[in-house]
């Protein structure tokens, strides 16, 4: 998602109060909703990523929410505010889960992220941070310093979209990240597409190579699951297993 400058709500949902007082309500309603990560080769929960959503009426979804963050200069305080709730859900995570959390390149500035005093890194040991290809607005250099501090706490990092464009690729080779999820543009009808058979299985061989384990979003339905395990792909996440919800649960098998 591109940067948003100069936000506005979209016209169906028009406010008489200004964007800011908007923000600070669906803030105050904001909650975490987890969509499972399975290993479907032995029916097991590997983890969860974490969706931010808020109550109120408007800017409920994560791309609203962020995209009027950005607007008004209050990153740090969404994210520490989804960090927080991913900190107080951990306890009813099953044993071993991983939540994945997604990050925001400017808030690799939040010194909050990086304080082993914060919620988030006193569990940092089962926590998956994602990023994006925007992180590569960020000087490369910087970057990586910042991801080494956050590897130091326990954190592990994750590469968000890939395939998506080439940016992230820059990024995996940058980063050598601990997971890289493949965009669901790739996974979509995968089952009945060669040519996205091919770019995915030459995907999971780069990733294994490096190190990385892959996760395949999108999967919505048998066939595309199926061709997916075909090409070895270890971890997948969809609306298949589940949607995003406010319970830490296995999905039905």
């Amino acid at each position: 998602m591109a940067l948003a400058i100069g936000y506005e709500l979209p016209v169906r949902e028009q406010s008489s109060a200004p964007l800011p007082s908007v923000f600070a309500r669906a803030l105050s309603q904001s909650f975490v909703a987890f969509q499972p990560i399975v290993s479907w080769a032995d029916r097991r929960v590997f983890g969860f990523e974490a969706l931010v959503r808020s109550r109120a009426g408007l800017l409920s979804g994560a791309s609203e929410l962020v995209g009027a963050a950005e607007s008004l200069g209050s990153l740090f305080p969404l994210g520490r505010a989804v960090r927080g709730a991913v900190a107080r859900a951990m306890p009813g995570a099953p044993d071993g889960s991983a939540l994945f959390v997604n990050l925001h390149p400017h808030e690799l500035l939040d010194p909050d992220l990086a304080s082993p005093d914060a919620p988030l890194s006193r569990v940092a040991h089962r926590v998956v941070l994602e990023l994006t290809e925007r992180a590569a607005v960020a000087r490369r250099a910087e970057l990586r310093e910042r991801i080494d501090v956050l590897r130091r706490l326990g954190f592990r990092v994750a590469i968000d979209d890939l395939g998506a464009g080439f940016s992230s690729l820059d990024l995996l080779a940058d980063l050598r990240p601990d997971f890289v999820k493949l965009d669901m543009s790739l996974v979509r009808r995968i089952d009945r597409d060669d040519g996205r058979c091919r770019i995915v299985g030459h995907l999971l061989r780069l990733a294994h190579d490096l190190g990385a384990r892959a996760v395949a979003e999108g999967v919505e339905t048998p066939g595309e699951r199926d061709a997916l395990l075909s090409l070895g792909a270890p971890l997948l996440q969809g609306y298949l297993f589940g949607l995003p919800g406010p319970d830490l649960s296995a999905p039905s098998w």
